[in-house]
């Protein structure tokens, strides 16, 4: 079967009274002409897990026959306007969901099956909006739905809606053109984000609400939901091999990892001290991934600041091969992990904590009261790990210091899920302790550094290639790590009382 393509999507839905006319809009937006109607038969049948876990997350599934981009579609939302289609050819058994796109989507399934749901067939009536010089604008539809869903209680209905789809090369902003134009003609924004949650809506589980006066409980509930969300949207993303996932995705581990163990006085620690351990092993596995890509980014733009004459070999050569190889085993490991039932049970534990959350007393707490002892304590590691460095010298500073970006790191995210209650009061010394984390980041990425140009001295020298400009590299790298650590210092005592935030 074909590779996956993808395609992104802005569009907005309109309800239209039966009877009224398609609206016209030439002279909105650049458009000169707007074409006669091109009618088309669309049909789909739509698939989910019986618990509507993909159209739970805003994610819509479905096979679908006529038009002009006939096929299996995964939709993923973006934006409210915005969303990732990514697109199979028709092939093979109709009523199966590919393997490529059930994988896609585990994160959300679970490894539940993927059965038909409902089935929609549209009458589509498109009219194509084109500029002046006869390129294309938007296409506006007048679709005409029957729709019919099954279940314990099987569900028919019928309805009329408008859909305002911009080309792809179309300023996004111009949809607010076309959305007041629309609106003067009569139309109104349809409530619905897809046909298919407008036939099944009411049967979709409801997301978790916080109340006019948060708790504590709420607020982490909350945050720990965003991550997860953050983590199976990159899940997507690293199984497409699209740059930047591995690190979105890391990233999303290392804060739930971080928000459990920080706000373990709230969401019970005892309870969730396996699954921290779980996201723990998720993040070693995707470290030499996410590290190869830094260690080559960083490596080439090093090279790009020495002078020509002090490049010795063809070492831009010799690095692509080096990093093409290393790029292939962590990629290989990291999809090993990602396919393998550690990390689906390491889903499902996640999904049943923010199911059925081990809540504390604590977690009943007003938010500002309940978060304050987990904030200050946070501050109060970071403090201690800056102490711990003082006097140390050599291999042993060098991890210390890391040690103290990591605290930085932790600080700081537990003032991420405190800023909703705190605000401003929160954001001058979150400020002040991520520009600590930075600097100790660029530091760490000097000592990964030279120990990457330590082996490719080694490996380039038994391959005959000349490592001078390694070796001048490391040197630099040595004289960078001291500017660091002095500016570190610099940015500390800046921090000042800061550090402590007797505020909270």
């Amino acid at each position: 079967m074909a590779a996956p393509s993808s395609v992104t999507e802005r569009e907005r839905k309109y309800e239209i009274v039966a009877g009224t006319g398609v609206p016209r809009l030439v002279g909105v937006a650049g458009v000169e002409t707007q074409d006669d109607p091109v009618e088309q038969i669309l049909d789909a049948s739509y698939y989910d897990t019986e618990s509507f876990r993909l159209a739970g997350n805003g994610i819509t599934l479905r096979r679908r026959v006529g038009g002009h981009d006939a096929g299996w579609h995964l939709k993923l939302p973006v934006s409210a306007d915005e969303r990732q289609e990514i697109q199979l050819p028709l092939g093979g058994d109709p009523n199966k969901v590919p393997g490529r796109l059930r994988r896609l989507v585990r994160a959300y399934t679970l490894g539940e099956k993927l059965v038909p749901i409902a089935h929609l067939r549209t009458d589509r009536f498109a009219h194509r909006l084109a500029d002046g010089d006869g390129r294309t604008v938007a296409t506006l539809t007048d679709d005409h739905v029957t729709g019919e869903a099954g279940g314990e209680t099987a569900r028919l209905d019928e309805w009329r809606e408008l859909e305002l789809e911009l080309d792809p090369g179309t300023e996004p902003g111009r949809l607010d053109e076309f959305d007041r134009a629309l609106a003067d003609a009569g139309a109104s924004a349809s409530p619905w984000p897809s046909k298919l949650r407008r036939l099944i809506g009411d049967r979709v589980p409801e997301p978790p609400r916080a109340g006019k006066k948060p708790t504590a409980g709420d607020v982490v509930l909350a945050s720990l939901r965003e991550h997860y969300g953050r983590l199976r949207r990159a899940d997507i993303g690293v199984r497409l091999d699209v740059d930047d996932s591995v690190h979105q995705l890391r990233v999303a581990t290392r804060k739930l990892r971080s928000a459990l163990r920080t706000f373990g006085s709230i969401v019970d620690k005892d309870a969730t001290a396996p699954l921290a351990a779980e996201l723990k092993w998720l993040g070693r596995q995707l470290a030499p991934a996410r590290d190869t890509e830094v260690a080559e980014q960083r490596l080439r733009e090093r090279l790009d600041d020495v002078p020509a004459e002090l490049v010795l070999g063809p070492l831009r050569q010799y690095l692509t091969r080096h990093f093409a190889r290393e790029a292939e085993e962590a990629r290989t490991r990291t999809m090993a992990a990602l396919t393998g039932k550690r990390y689906l049970n390491l889903l499902r534990a996640l999904d049943a904590v923010l199911a059925e959350p081990a809540l504390t007393k604590k977690a009943r707490k007003p938010a500002k009261a309940g978060l304050r002892a987990p904030v200050r304590k946070a501050a109060k590691k970071l403090r201690r790990a800056e102490a711990a460095a003082r006097g140390r010298e050599g291999e042993e500073l060098e991890k210390a210091l890391h040690e103290v970006r990591k605290k930085a790191k932790r600080a700081r995210y537990a003032a991420d899920t405190a800023k909703p209650v705190y605000g401003k009061k929160l954001r001058k010394w979150r400020k002040n302790v991520k520009a600590v984390q930075s600097t100790l980041g660029e530091h760490q990425d000097t000592v990964v550094g030279r120990e990457v140009l330590r082996h490719l001295t080694i490996a380039g020298h038994g391959e005959g290639q000349n490592t001078f400009t390694f070796g001048l590299l490391y040197a630099r790298d040595a004289e960078t790590a001291e500017k660091l650590r002095e500016r570190f210092a610099g940015q500390w005592r800046r921090l000042g009382k800061g550090a402590r935030p007797g505020w909270l």
